[in-house]
Parts: structure tokens; sequence; C-alpha cells
């Protein structure tokens, strides 16, 4: 019986999905709010795509600023006003880590990692959001292709 060693599995795994667009791994509607939106409508645009951030974009859908449940619990609840009467410009992070979707698998989880962020908007050549990356996505498509290689051992 062959020896089986977890590294080779997740290099493999990783090599084998970096050549698929970042896109197919993300939600097909991101969550995002236009600049003028209240913090409450942003957390409800977040509650309403089951994510946990959306994207604060201007007119032409560029990404301005993003919202998270960090910025939530770090800002808004800490502050004590009403969330329907904030403006979410006031408390949405940036500058924004962004990505292209040329960005591979590998990429994206090691700048998310190495930034200690969570998503990552994936903006076309002009800054306008196509998507939103979640470590979520990434780490479920790795453990899909670990479960896969996994399968194809077997005897």
């Amino acid at each position: 019986m062959a020896e089986w060693r977890a590294e080779s599995y997740n290099r493999k795994a990783f090599e084998d999905t970096s050549v698929m667009s970042i896109l197919s791994i993300c939600s097909d509607e991101p969550a995002s709010v236009p600049l003028d939106a209240t913090v409450a409508q942003t957390i409800e645009a977040m509650l309403a795509h089951r994510v946990g951030a959306a994207a604060v974009v201007d007119e032409q859908g560029v990404v301005a600023g993003i919202f998270t449940e960090r910025d939530i619990m770090k800002k808004v609840v800490l502050s004590g006003r009403d969330p329907h009467t904030i403006p979410v410009r006031e408390y949405m992070s940036t500058p924004v880590l962004m990505a292209l979707e040329n960005i591979s698998y590998t990429e994206a989880l090691t700048t998310m990692l190495d930034n200690h962020h969570r998503h990552m908007p994936i903006v076309d050549e002009n800054g306008r959001l196509l998507r939103i990356l979640s470590i979520r996505n990434v780490l479920e498509k790795k453990i899909d292709a670990l479960v896969q290689e996994i399968a194809s051992v077997r005897p």
C-alpha cells in the first residue's frame, strides 16, 4: 500500500484548481451597495446574500470600499449610533484589497491570508466589481479537490 502524505496532495490540489477562473467559485451576485447607502441598508444586503461582506461602489460600479462583519463589530456597535442614519462610507474599510479575475487560487489564498482578509473583491481592469471572493470559497474548493484526490487513490 502506498504511503499517503498530506503535503503532496495539498500541492497537487492547488496546482489543479489554479488554472480555472477564480470567478467560478465566487457567488454569482455579490452583495454591493451605493456610496450613499446607510449601514442598515448595507447589513440588509449582506443578510439577503447570506455573506459577511458587501462592496461599496460608486455610480460606475467601481469599488470604493468594503463593509464587513468586522466593521459592524469594531466600528458600528461600539459607536452607539443608529445604523439607519449612518452613511456606510463613514465606516467602510479603505483602501480595499482587490484582485483581477485572472488571479490564481493560490495567489488569492496567499494574499488573503498574508493580509488577514476574509473577503476580496474581484474587479475588472477598471476597478468595477465582478464578484467578491471569500476565504470560505477558496477553502471549500481546496477541500473538494483534496477529497477528489483521495478518492482517486483509494483501491
